[in-house]
């Protein structure tokens, strides 16, 4: 069976993407069969591993409108395991047709498309747009579990209360299996004072949701890299680009932390 984690939080900018493209290159490093879903409209997954729209004719939005299986739009990455669904601005017109209350379990599309492949992988990362909207209702519907980035700066935690009641409502209704795998500190910097003290926040209210590694079993922080945020100009994953830095080996610690289980 594989696991579908989905990296998911509503707030813009605090590092889902990076964390859905280098945690599925993490994985699929350590020999995991391994595909990655984006599903945010914006697709800098997509770009992140090196394809422009021009490189693929159909997408996960054919998917979702039943044009195409999954199994018709997945694409090879340059790195050996690594499969990618990719995305375009035009899921975004998805959302209304996902609104539609005539359309029945229009929460459950995702999950249903996903159903035809998922025991052809060991993990699927799913990342998702920055919004509670019908998109991301349908990701979570899908997924296992969700691994929610949280940026070590100021209003981190802000909106986090309405993502978790989400979870916490879908886990009653439509996936009781649902569950949070951790929350994932990003962009930290250990000369800032700020993202120390967001850091112990997290560890205070979410302590057995942190990820830790290592023989004190630390908790993992993605830290503030230059060639974190380079990577994705060049179309690389960071364990491709830079695979001795500071960014590479807090993915690899996190794959090792998922392994486990």
């Amino acid at each position: 069976m594989s696991e579908i984690i989905s990296i998911a939080n509503q707030k813009g900018g605090v590092g889902k993407t990076t964390t859905a493209v280098n945690l599925a290159a993490s994985l699929a490093e350590r020999g995991k069969n391994v595909l990655l879903i984006d599903i945010d409209p914006q697709s800098n997954a997509t770009t992140s591993l090196g394809y422009k729209r021009s490189d693929y004719e159909f997408n996960i939005y054919h998917v979702l409108q039943g044009i195409k299986k999954f199994s018709e739009v997945v694409l090879k990455t340059n790195i050996q395991g690594l499969s990618l669904v990719p995305s375009n601005i035009g899921l975004v017109g998805i959302e209304k047709e996902f609104y539609d209350p005539r359309r029945k379990n229009r929460e459950l599309i995702l999950k249903q498309k996903l159903d035809e492949i998922r025991d052809s992988y060991e993990y699927v990362i799913i990342d998702s747009p920055p919004a509670l909207g019908p998109i991301t209702i349908n990701v979570l519907s899908a997924c296992d579990s969700v691994i929610i980035p949280i940026q070590c700066e100021f209003f981190a935690l802000e909106g986090l209360a309405q993502l978790l009641n989400t979870v916490s409502l879908l886990r009653k209704t439509i996936n009781p299996k649902l569950r949070i795998k951790g929350f994932l500190p990003t962009m930290y910097s250990k000369q800032n004072n700020l993202s120390k003290q967001v850091l112990a926040d997290l560890s205070y209210h979410f302590k057995d949701k942190l990820f830790h590694f290592g023989k004190e079993e630390e908790c993992i922080v993605v830290p503030r890299n230059v060639k974190l945020a380079e990577s994705p100009s060049f179309g690389q994953s960071i364990i491709s680009y830079a695979g001795g830095s500071a960014g590479s080996v807090a993915y690899r610690e996190l794959a090792s932390v998922i392994m486990r289980g």
